[in-house]
């Protein structure tokens, strides 16, 4: 069940425009992400809804999606204007009705969500238990809770898909307190803006990880209305309307970030002091894929015109560049060497936005044809040096090494390639402009990159510090949702010439 923070105060101050708010939410975030998560909407209770799931996983996976689609489409929006959800997630049986489902599966969620800061997802233990090993983020235990009219305290976690929210929990502790009086709410509860107001709790931060890519549950299908693809604030309808004031299209840029000039590097160029450096890639043509796997297949000839790549993936201090100019939404920790890492499709096309604008030039992310082509740099053995592992040419746990299970080398600690360039096995996987699709079938043959109306999950290269040898080929390729972060997913950009 699904409940907005603040909805009253929001009716008070413009009833019509928070009316016709809440029905785009429905339409073109809540509705398509429930049922491309296989949730069913059993209700909707005014500003909230009550929906079930056969899989946890989907659940969070849903409730996760669903908060990082409102934070895009506030962005840009006075706070008092944000339309905030909280969440929480149960596993339990209940009684099903035509209409309707009951029991104390669904009123322990209920309670959940009544105790979520706005944005927040709270999960209780049973989740926990089994998507703990399956979705990769932070975890904060708030520890055993006793819910008004249920029998057993009930262990509670708060989901932390991102840095920041990881940071914060560690940094602001406090007590847990379960206010009195709850109301009775329903089974996936959804009520706030899922990057601010966290609740400093006392409790431990959990942070779940696996060796490899999570388990995908959801098929590879197209579907509609994709929230996480909804366009900026001052396009939504959110932006118009009544008494909102629209926000400014424009990026900010800080006063302090260095003019657009090109400067020749040893390896290549940048376009400003501060920018990556690029490094130049030649147009050719190259047989893209493999028989290894069959999303790999058909194995093709594709032509690849002139561009640049970064010679590296963002690192950290790049990224933070971009957040300090407000063009990116959050600032992040680390080694300013350490690659950008947590970062969805959505966040790595806002650092190549930005780019441009500061540079004037046409900065993207490389199609998945240009990125195989730059990392296989005129090769065509299973890894781009040779058949076999080498060790230092590649960040992965059975690389060799140098190698930190816990976190990816800093940017171009390995090899570089006959192009120069650095880093295209292991470290972060990077994301790439194209939409997934199951394999190469009616491909284009020109390097551009394959994108369908709508799609709910972009192409990933490269493998990460996490992943095994054969995610570090050149041809392997993996996916994941667009508007959801994971602590091994980062970038590279690349501009036209």
């Amino acid at each position: 069940m699904a409940d907005f923070a603040g909805f009253s105060q929001m009716m008070n101050r413009d009833e019509e425009g928070t009316v016709r708010r809440l029905k785009h939410i429905r339409r073109e975030i809540v509705d398509p992400t429930l049922e491309e998560h296989y949730g069913k909407l059993i209700k909707s209770t005014g500003d909230g809804f009550l929906a079930m799931f056969d899989s946890p996983l989907e659940a969070v996976r849903c409730a996760i999606v669903i908060q990082q689609s409102m934070a895009a489409r506030n962005t840009g929006l006075p706070r008092d204007y944000w339309m905030q959800y909280r969440i929480g997630v149960n596993l339990g049986d209940v009684i099903v009705e035509p209409d309707d489902v009951f029991g104390d599966g669904v009123n322990i969620a209920a309670r959940l969500e009544s105790l979520a800061t706005p944005g927040d997802v709270y999960i209780s233990g049973g989740v926990y238990e089994q998507i703990k090993n399956k979705l990769v983020c932070g975890y904060q235990s708030l520890g055993d809770e006793k819910l008004k009219n249920i029998t057993d305290p009930v262990r509670i976690y708060r989901v932390l898909p991102d840095p920041a929210s990881v940071t914060r929990a560690t940094k602001n502790l406090r007590r847990f307190v379960v206010p009195a009086g709850i109301a009775a709410a329903i089974a996936l509860a959804a009520g706030g803006l899922y990057a601010t107001g966290y609740l400093p709790v006392d409790g431990g931060t959990i942070l779940a990880s696996i060796d490899q890519s999570p388990q995908r549950v959801l098929s590879p299908r197209t579907a509609t209305n994709e929230p996480a693809r909804a366009p900026p604030a001052s396009n939504s309808p959110d932006a118009a309307s009544p008494g909102v004031p629209a926000p400014d299209p424009r990026v900010a840029i800080a006063p302090n970030l260095p003019a657009a000039q090109t400067i020749q590097t040893a390896s290549g160029f940048r376009d400003c002091e501060t920018c990556p450096e690029m490094i130049r890639i030649p147009g050719g043509s190259f047989r893209m894929g493999s028989d290894e796997d069959p999303s790999e297949q058909p194995i093709r000839s594709v032509t690849i015109a002139p561009f640049a790549i970064g010679l590296s993936p963002v690192s950290v201090a790049e990224w933070n560049r971009c957040a300090e100019a407000k063009g990116c939404s959050f600032k992040m920790d680390g080694s300013d060497t350490a690659p950008a890492r947590n970062l969805s499709w959505l966040d790595a096309k806002q650092y190549v936005d930005w780019l441009a604008q500061l540079t004037g030039k046409p900065y993207r992310l490389p199609s998945e044809a240009e990125w195989e082509y730059a990392a296989r740099a005129g090769s065509a053995t299973r890894f781009w040096w040779g058949q076999a592992l080498e060790p230092g040419k590649a960040n992965c746990k059975d690389c060799g090494a140098p190698q930190d299970a816990k976190a990816p080398m800093p940017v171009a600690s390995f090899a570089r390639n006959a192009f120069g360039g650095a880093d295209f096995g292991g470290g972060v996987a990077q994301w790439v402009a194209d939409c997934w699709l199951p394999n190469y079938r009616d491909a284009p043959s020109d390097g551009s990159a394959r994108t369908v109306e709508n799609c709910r999950e972009n192409v990933l290269r490269g493998g990460s510090w996490r992943s095994n040898a054969a995610s570090v080929r050149p041809a392997s390729r993996t996916h994941y949702d667009t508007g959801v972060r994971y602590p091994a997913h980062g970038m590279r950009v690349a501009r036209s010439l």
